[in-house]
């Protein structure tokens, strides 16, 4: 139950939202009101409805324009006459009514302009006639007439039923601009007022339009398998759990469902997120709104149309839009103190300086008006919560569900977001590059280099004319967070570098276990410590295609040994040099 009371002069844009779901029970009734957008409304239904003996509760949703009404009532006709008598356009939402929230019919726009260039038309004949005159009169009463007939009507009915609101406050200041002879300034005020209502309807049904973009991903039709075996196309809100529904490539998932036989591939992004698509076979889930792309299979049902995943998320966004930051609910509890207290000010204003200084009337009346339009915290009322909704929507729009304002807030507190979703960011496996640059001028390589590029996962070179690689090669691919190295392997690089390359990778790929073998056993000089070429080398096994190693290797006499290799490394050098 939403917790929403008078807002004063604000028509706060965040709508209360609990589930709207249409229930069966005789003492539960919903309705959708095509003119509830803002909690001014839901104030005036709640205090008015709420009043009407045998009624028992009520629940808001001002995003899909419904009301559900707890009652113990026999007749609706007393909830039907009290909205009606407060100008609430209701029509019954049936139980087996299962389809979407209509879309709220377009408003002209035409009177609008209109008023606007009658409005600006009234300030300039005012100011080359230098008054009023019949002219500035009814450019000035058609302005109003054309932008602010639905305020005045809003207004009239705030004020019958002791709602001191945004629009009850504007109507009392338009028409008392009017009565003291400022009307040029009484069209204008209504037309912006009027301008400002725009914006914010605008801003709420992006928001709606975020809801039913949701809505469309699933489609309203699933090919269902009949008793005797055939297929059929039924609506998706009357296949029951346990159907067993038929895809094609290509097609929408209209239900939840598990695969009971055949594969394929399914890009769920517009559920789960992720980037790639997913293989399914039997015994996968498969959700409402995701589509089938290369093969065909068979799910079973397992969750009705209302009670799908997307349908949770959608239930999910609804209701973000029903949690009010702290800023909101500070601003709302501040506006049902300071809008009465602005209207007593102005009110004072008007009749004490005449009263008890004697000052003009009209002059004390005029200042009262002004101080009663500027002083009203529309902007401010408006501004948080139109704020928050455009956020959601933009966010939803854009695939990011955050659960209310509440959570927006708290983004302020983020220094640091980590996502781990595969495929979003780093298709599961992250990496990070190390580009090398051969040239002369960069840092001599050696053992150490060789051995941490040796931990590298990718492991790039670069490679260019006989000039070198241009330094915006290095500028550009540093700037995508790659790790640059620039290399030397001497006081030239042969060819561009490819020459180079070739060394650093014999040297790099050596220390890499499992790439050449073992680099343990790898590990020699050029040189022994007398000058002498090396000696014969042996690694293990002792007898490798029918070759043995020498007998002395296996003996275990290190002093032995070292002689034997220092007499091989004479032999060699007798043969070799």
């Amino acid at each position: 139950m939403s917790d929403c009371s008078n807002n004063g002069c604000g028509c706060s844009a965040t709508p209360t939202t609990n589930q709207p779901s249409p229930s069966i029970d005789h003492n539960r009734v919903q309705y959708r009101i095509e003119n509830m957008d803002c909690p001014t409304e839901e104030a005036l239904i709640r205090n008015k409805l709420g009043a009407l003996e045998g009624v028992t509760g009520l629940q808001f949703n001002l995003m899909q324009r419904t009301l559900t009404v707890n009652h113990n009532l026999n007749s609706l006709a007393p909830i039907e006459a009290v909205l009606k008598s407060i100008g609430m356009q209701a029509t019954q939402i049936k139980p087996t009514d299962t389809s979407a929230e209509k879309p709220a019919p377009k408003t002209k726009w035409w009177p609008l302009a209109v008023s606007g260039v009658t409005a600006i038309l009234a300030e300039g004949v005012y100011w080359i006639q230098i008054g009023n005159d019949w002219a500035v009169i009814g450019l000035s009463i058609a302005a109003i007439l054309l932008g602010g007939l639905p305020t005045y009507k809003k207004g009239w009915i705030a004020l019958k039923n002791g709602n001191l609101n945004m629009n009850a406050l504007m109507s009392i200041a338009v028409t008392g601009a009017m009565f003291i002879g400022h009307w040029p300034e009484a069209a204008m005020v209504m037309f912006l007022f009027a301008v400002a209502e725009l914006i914010e309807a605008k801003s709420l049904d992006r928001a709606r339009n975020a809801i039913r973009g949701l809505m469309d991903l699933a489609p309203d039709t699933a090919t269902v398998r009949q008793q005797d075996g055939s297929w059929v196309d039924a609506s998706a809100n009357t296949v029951p759990l346990g159907a067993i529904v038929r895809l094609r490539p290509g097609q929408r998932i209209a239900l939840d469902g598990v695969v009971t036989s055949g594969h394929s591939s399914v890009n769920q992004a517009p559920i789960t997120g992720e980037s790639l698509p997913i293989e399914k076979a039997e015994g996968d889930l498969v959700f409402a709104g995701t589509i089938n792309e290369t093969g065909s299979f068979e799910y079973r049902v397992t969750a009705e149309a209302s009670n799908s995943t997307l349908a949770r998320i959608i239930h999910t966004v609804e209701s973000a839009q029903g949690s009010r930051a702290p800023t909101q609910r500070f601003v709302d509890q501040f506006a049902k103190i300071y809008t009465p207290t602005v209207f007593v000010i102005a009110l004072l204003a008007a009749c004490i300086p005449p009263l008890a200084f004697g000052y003009p009337w009209f002059d004390s009346v005029y200042k009262a008006l002004v101080l009663l339009v500027i002083a009203c915290p529309c902007a401010l009322v408006i501004s948080t919560p139109v704020t928050i909704v455009s956020a959601l929507a933009a966010a939803a729009r854009k695939g990011i569900l955050i659960k209310g304002g509440v959570y927006l807030e708290e983004g302020r507190k983020l220094a640091v977001i980590a996502m781990d979703k595969t495929g979003t960011i780093t298709y599961g496996k992250p990496k990070q590059t190390d580009l090398i640059i051969l040239t002369p001028a960069g840092k001599r390589f050696d053992q150490p280099m060789a051995a941490k590029f040796a931990q590298s996962k990718h492991l790039v070179f670069a490679c260019g004319r006989y000039e070198g690689i241009d330094d915006r090669v290095r500028q550009h691919y540093e700037a995508k967070n790659f790790r640059v190295h620039e290399v030397s392997i001497g006081d030239y690089v042969l060819g561009g570098g490819e020459v180079a390359s070739l060394v650093m990778i014999e040297a790099i790929t050596r220390l890499i276990p499992g790439v050449l073998g073992n680099p343990e056993s790898l590990v020699e000089e050029s040189h022994n410590e007398e000058g002498y070429l090396e000696y014969p080398n042996f690694t293990k096994p002792s007898v490798w295609r029918d070759l043995e190693v020498p007998a002395i290797l296996l003996s275990g006499n290190h002093g032995e040994i070292a002689k034997w290799r220092a007499a091989q490394a004479v032999e060699r050098a007798k043969k070799n040099l």
